[in-house]
């Protein structure tokens, strides 16, 4: 059924737009063939007496001009998309104008980027051609989450500190940027127990980096926390093999406080960095990679 409709709809536009050029050519030949209506070559519409509405025709060239841009756009339609789902004579459309234009930006940029394949990623971010072309790339591609600071904000992560939920090496930058992260914390709160329960691990998480809380929640709490324990470890500093938080810093990510921390619990969180391997070629991820590595590792960078 929907194809019916999709073919319906493609049919639909393609007659209004014959039907619309056609148009054009009837009504200048109706035009043209307009018979004067009095002997003095007038309409006979008459104001103030003596100023008169006169007949004449369409001048020659305007006449042919219009008939050229009619015919203009014919030909246009036959050679390009236009015509519903007629993909014209030369083939062309805009996607294929794209990934044209994508692969020639690409081929003559190779130059440039080989002068940075296998070199080092400390090498790199001393390099002031890779981290200008790196800001480059990070401002269109990664600034509209993290910041044109890098500094991030709720929800997206600061890149500038040491803080990293999978780790900060070069090449799991590069990994992460290439085929993104699914960072996913289920609700726990049924898992933990009772809505009082819910807030007392959330008291005891604060107290693991010295956060304000209420000590006697917190310690009412840490037996609790035996079910965060699997993700977080035992002793609250996270795995990054998973992506799971250090919570005895005072890092958060997602906002801050008793409130914070049980709507966490509660109803867990499934944050997404989208990958990037579709839009940067493993060139251009190689030196943004180096570019963001090089706001946690500032004393390599500046050697």
């Amino acid at each position: 059924m929907s194809d019916f409709f999709s073919n319906g709809w493609s049919l639909f536009v393609a007659l209004g737009t014959i039907g619309g050029l056609a148009f054009c050519l009837i009504l200048l030949f109706i035009a043209s063939r307009h018979k004067v209506m009095a002997g003095d070559n007038s309409t006979g519409h008459t104001w103030d007496e003596d100023l008169r509405e006169l007949n004449n025709p369409l001048p020659r060239w305007w006449a042919i001009l219009f008939v050229i841009t009619v015919v203009f756009a014919g030909i246009y339609l036959a050679m390009y998309p236009g015509l519903g789902t007629h993909k014209g004579s030369l083939g062309w459309s805009s996607v294929g104008q794209y990934e044209k234009e994508q692969t020639e930006a690409t081929q003559a940029m190779g130059a440039v980027y080989a002068k940075f394949a296998g070199k080092p990623v400390e090498q790199l971010a001393q390099d002031p051609e890779a981290m200008a072309i790196g800001e480059r790339l990070f401002a269109n591609n990664c600034a509209g989450c993290h910041g044109s600071d890098a500094k991030g904000s709720k929800g997206f992560p600061n890149l500038t500190d040491s803080d990293w939920l999978y780790g900060g090496k070069y090449e799991t930058i590069v990994e992460t940027i290439t085929h993104g992260r699914n960072g996913v914390m289920p609700p726990m709160a049924g898992a933990v127990g009772s809505p009082a329960d819910v807030r007392n691990v959330a008291n005891y998480v604060l107290s693991l980096s010295g956060s304000a809380h209420n000590d006697i929640a917190a310690q009412l709490g840490k037996p609790k926390f035996a079910a965060c324990a699997a993700c977080h470890g035992a002793d609250g500093k996270g795995n990054q093999a998973i992506g799971a938080p250090n919570l005895t810093d005072k890092i958060w990510l997602h906002g801050w406080g008793e409130d914070a921390v049980m709507a966490m619990i509660n109803n867990g969180k499934n944050n997404v960095m989208p990958a990037q391997a579709a839009r940067l070629s493993p060139e251009q991820i190689n030196v943004v990679a180096a570019y963001v590595w090089s706001f946690s590792n500032t004393s390599a960078a500046a050697k």
